[in-house]
C-alpha cells in the first residue's frame, strides 16, 4: 500500500501525535472536509423550495445518496437512511419494526455488542417481548454458531448482532449468521461499526436485512447510515410525521430530514477510495463493487502487517493477555487490539501511554455486558489500540517502544 499517498490525503495526520484511538473516531478525510465547506457556502438552503439554489442543493444530495448506496452495493438509494448515530439509528429501528411484534415474540441479542445494538431491543421487554443472549465461548471468546442455533425458534423476530466486536476485533461470519437465521423466518441486524473502516461491505452479497455503521469512524463526519432492505422498510411503520405515507421511504424513517452538508460531504469517502484504487492499480478498470473490493484487499494487508507488529510484542509478555484473537490473520479480525495485564490496571497503562502523545484508550466502550462477563470490571476494562490503514509500521514500534517502558 502506498502509504504516504494515504496520509496525505488526511490533513489531521501532518503532527507529532500518533492516532490509535480510531475505533472511537478516525481522523477526516480532507475532501470530506472541503465538500462540508464548498455545501455551506454554496448550497445552504432548504430543499424542495423552486429556486434554482434549491433545486441545485437537491440534485446534489441525491447524488451523494446514490454514490453511498453504490458504497455498499445496495440495490436502491430508497434502501439509505441517514441519521445523527448508529444508536439513534437502532432506536428507531426497534420502535417502527415492534410495532407489528406480539406479547411473547423473541430477539436474539449477543455480549459481545455495542450497548447500541443491545438496549433498544432489551427495552422491549417492557411489552413483552422475550431476550435472548447469545454468548461467547469464554475461552475462544467467539459466538459459536450450534449456540445460536438452540436459542433460534418459531417466536424469534430478530437477531441483533456485530459484524465485528469493537473490543475484539473478532469478525462473525455474517453471512453465514443470515442464512441460518433466515431458515428460521428470522430477521437479521447487523452493527458495522467497528467493521466498516477496515473492510468492504457489501450488503447483497451478505444477505442481511439491516446493517448500521457511523461515518465518522470511517474518515467521515459525525453521521450514520442504515441500511434496510426495501420491501421491509416499506411494510414498517415510520416515526416521522402523520401525513407520510407508506411509501415516503426512508423519509418516514428521518424526522426532521438529515443533515445536509454532512451527507454531501460523504462523496469525499467515495472519492477517496475510487482514487484509492486508481493509485494502486492504475492500468484496471472494475466495476464499482470489485474496485472497493480490490482496494480493501490491499488495505487489509496492510492492517495485517500492523497488526502483526504489536501482537508479536504483547503475545511475548507473559503478563499480558489479549482479549480477541491472539493471532493477526486479515480474514479472522481487524486491527482493533485489546489487552489486559496481570498486575496494572487498564488506566494506569494508557494514562503513562499519554505522555508519549499516543492516543490509545482504556474502557468498556460500551459493550458492558462483554466486559462484566469475561470478569474485566476491576481492571476497569481492557487497553484497546485501534488501527487503521493509515496508520504506520514506525507509528506501531513507536507504539511498542513506550509499552515497553509501561508495562
Amino acid at each position: 500500500m502506498d502509504i504516504d499517498y494515504v496520509r496525505k490525503q488526511f490533513p489531521a495526520l501532518d503532527k507529532d501525535f500518533v492516532f490509535m484511538d480510531n475505533a472511537g473516531g478516525s481522523q477526516v478525510l480532507g475532501k470530506v472536509i472541503e465538500r462540508i465547506n464548498g455545501y455551506l457556502i454554496h448550497h445552504n438552503v432548504q430543499l424542495g423550495a423552486s429556486y434554482k439554489i434549491s433545486k441545485e442543493a437537491g440534485e446534489k444530495l441525491a447524488w451523494a445518496t446514490k454514490q453511498i448506496a453504490k458504497f455498499i452495493n445496495a440495490q436502491q438509494t430508497e434502501e439509505i437512511i441517514i441519521g445523527p448515530s448508529s444508536s439513534m439509528l437502532f432506536r428507531i429501528l426497534s420502535i417502527s419494526l415492534s410495532k407489528k411484534w406480539q406479547e411473547g415474540d423473541e430477539v436474539i441479542v449477543t455480549n459481545t455488542d455495542h450497548e447500541a445494538n443491545v438496549s433498544p431491543w432489551t427495552d422491549l421487554e417492557e411489552k413483552g417481548i422475550k431476550i435472548k443472549v447469545w454468548k461467547a465461548n469464554p475461552d475462544t471468546m467467539e459466538l459459536e454458531l450450534s449456540e445460536l442455533k438452540k436459542l433460534l425458534s418459531k417466536k424469534t423476530k430478530l437477531v441483533a448482532i456485530t459484524h465485528c466486536s469493537n473490543i475484539l476485533g473478532t469478525i462473525n461470519p455474517i453471512k453465514e449468521i443470515a442464512e441460518i437465521t433466515h431458515q428460521n423466518g428470522s430477521l437479521i441486524c447487523v452493527d458495522g461499526v467497528a467493521y466498516a473502516p477496515h473492510r468492504q461491505i457489501d450488503v447483497q452479497e451478505l444477505d442481511i436485512d439491516f446493517y448500521t455503521f457511523s461515518w465518522y469512524k470511517t474518515y467521515g463526519p459525525h453521521l450514520a447510515l442504515m441500511y434496510g432492505k426495501y420491501d421491509l422498510l416499506l411494510e414498517m411503520a415510520g416515526i416521522n410525521h402523520y401525513f407520510f405515507k407508506k411509501d415516503d421511504i426512508p423519509y418516514k424513517f428521518q424526522p426532521g430530514n438529515f443533515n445536509f452538508e454532512l451527507t454531501y460531504s460523504l462523496l469525499g469517502i467515495t472519492e477517496y477510495f475510487k482514487e484509492f484504487y486508481k493509485q494502486h492499480f492504475p492500468n484496471d478498470k472494475d466495476s464499482s463493487v470489485l474496485m472497493l473490493k480490490k482496494s480493501y484487499e490491499v488495505i487489509a494487508k496492510h492492517e495485517q502487517k500492523l497488526a502483526q507488529r504489536l501482537l508479536d510484542f504483547l503475545n511475548k509478555n507473559p503478563k499480558v493477555k489479549i482479549i480477541g484473537n491472539p493471532e493477526a490473520d486479515a480474514t479472522k479480525r481487524v486491527p482493533t487490539i485489546s489487552f489486559v495485564h496481570n498486575e496494572l490496571c487498564s488506566n494506569e497503562i494508557v494514562e503513562q501511554i499519554d505522555e508519549y502523545r499516543i492516543g490509545i484508550r482504556f474502557g468498556d466502550f460500551y459493550a458492558k455486558k462483554l466486559i462484566e462477563d469475561f470478569d474485566l470490571t476491576e481492571k476497569n476494562g481492557v487497553v484497546r489500540t485501534s488501527l487503521v490503514h493509515y496508520n504506520t509500521e514506525e507509528e506501531v514500534q513507536r507504539l511498542i517502544w513506550a509499552l515497553g517502558k509501561v508495562i
